[in-house]
């Protein structure tokens, strides 16, 4: 019953995600990438996906994502509707930094929903891999590290 309602939240959690990839308007282009880490407090291994827009304004992206974390005899699903802002670059790496609400859906025996808030700092490089730190606050996740790729 448990993987059943996890199994629930995150196919529920992938639509909402995939709906904001088809909602988007043709002018609005959408890059997508892939991210896997380690957590802590819960101490989770954690794999996931996002999308990222074109700037809304200046530097600043939408990047909603979804993250499934397994370990610590607990799996957590977070939905996080973050924004990212992205420094202006003359070298390889362009520093980012962001901030968004989640939606963090455990699942210990019990299933529970709770609200959480997240600010991140990270490292992009031309090519598409990234490295990203993540502090939660509210809910969900005390410390996060990801290392990912975006798909240009």
């Amino acid at each position: 019953m448990l993987r059943h309602g996890v199994s629930r939240w995150l196919s529920i959690a992938m639509g909402m995600l995939l709906c904001g990839v088809v909602a988007t308007p043709a002018s609005a282009q959408v890059t997508p990438g892939v991210r896997a880490g380690i957590s802590g407090d819960p101490t989770q291994f954690y794999f996931g996906g996002h999308i990222e827009t074109t700037p809304l304004v200046d530097r600043l992206h939408f990047r909603p994502n979804i993250e499934a974390g397994v370990g610590d005899d607990v799996t957590l699903v977070a939905l996080n509707l973050e924004f990212v802002y992205r420094f202006p670059a003359r070298q390889q790496w362009q520093p980012y930094v962001g901030a968004g609400p989640a939606l963090n859906i455990v699942s210990n025996g019990e299933s529970d929903t709770e609200g959480g808030f997240n600010i991140l700092i990270g490292l992009e490089q031309r090519s598409g891999l990234f490295f990203e730190f993540k502090i939660g606050a509210a809910g969900g996740p005390d410390l996060k590290f990801a290392v990912g790729y975006v798909f240009h």
